[in-house]
């Protein structure tokens, strides 16, 4: 199974997060704690969106969409490494590792591009207030979520088909808890300077576009901010941005210091620990951080669970 190229390949070995039988137990519930937070902050946060008509405008589109793909993404990595911590040898099939990798890469790329979606929608909001509806119609927003899921596919096909050129000789232990680029170039014995740059062009295109998009939107955004003459509205246009700005900050921090940085000056077994953040931490945080600091969402929360209450009540009654 380790030898020969890629096509004689039937599985490999994830080497987990941590080989200390210590922390295996503590760590197995500390994640499972963290996946259900995930699963319960972000279904609640689609529900949420899905049944108060007050938030179906596109600000709440877009994160509907992102509460999705957080779901979706925490899905795709941590049922895998959860094994990891109570298997003695937790295996995964060729075909199961490109696949996790596939929808691993659609994820993130597709969480990339509604992020700076979600700053092209403050940019209009703030700097564009009177077209706003126009400019953000339904047509619109449709077309740039077809425009978020397909750069999502373009990525992650780019990538399964660079994995597919790869040849892995002499051992399959992914030293990693999930099938990733970067423990995939280190197994191969065929990685050269190309590979590298395919990578980096992937990545490049997928991410720096995203970044480009961002930083110009809150260009302009900031732009108009420091042009308003009221302090109240100065905090009112920052208070709509805080949200995402720290989701962007948590989400591409954490993945630039673990891709961006040679593995010379950051070994795998660290860039684990940092890849946890994007992968783990960041789709966990997203909805406590849009429901924590957002008032429309606190309101229909509230809402919901007024209804929800007077309805338990009336069947208590009868």
């Amino acid at each position: 199974m380790a030898a020969g190229n890629s096509s004689l390949v039937t599985e490999f070995i994830l080497s987990g997060l941590t080989d200390r039988p210590g922390l295996q137990l503590p760590l197995f519930f500390l994640f499972l704690g963290f996946y259900m937070v995930t699963v319960v902050g972000n279904l609640g946060m689609i529900t949420l969106i899905g049944l108060n008509s007050h938030l179906h405008i596109p600000m709440y589109f877009f994160l509907f969409n992102l509460s999705f793909i957080d779901l979706s993404f925490s899905t795709t990595v941590t049922p895998k490494m959860l094994m990891s911590f109570v298997s003695k040898k937790n295996t995964i099939s060729y075909a199961g590792c490109v696949t996790q990798f596939f929808f691993f890469c659609f994820f993130v790329f597709s969480e990339s591009f509604v992020l700076s979606a979600m700053a092209y929608d403050r940019y209009v909001a703030i700097c564009k207030p009177l077209l706003y509806t126009v400019t953000m119609s339904p047509q619109m927003c449709l077309s740039l979520l077809l425009g978020v899921y397909g750069m999502g596919t373009w990525g992650a096909v780019a990538h399964i088909g660079h994995i597919m050129f790869l040849t892995f000789c002499a051992d399959n232990l992914i030293n990693h808890y999930m099938c990733d680029i970067i423990p995939f170039l280190e197994l191969a014995c065929n990685t050269s300077y190309v590979n590298l740059l395919v990578v980096f062009f992937v990545v490049a295109v997928g991410i720096g576009l995203p970044i480009a998009t961002i930083f110009i939107s809150y260009g302009f955004i900031l732009s108009s901010i420091f042009h308003i003459s009221s302090t109240e509205g100065r905090s009112k246009a920052f208070s709509t941005c805080s949200s995402h700005i720290m989701a962007v900050s948590l989400f591409f921090g954490s993945g630039a210091f673990m891709y961006l940085k040679p593995p010379s000056v950051l070994p795998l077994d660290q860039g684990k620990v940092s890849s946890l953040f994007y992968t783990i931490v960041v789709p966990m945080l997203n909805p406590l951080i849009y429901s924590l600091r957002n008032k429309d969402v606190k309101f229909a929360l509230k809402k919901s669970l007024d209804r929800i209450t007077s309805v338990w009540k009336r069947k208590t009654r009868n």
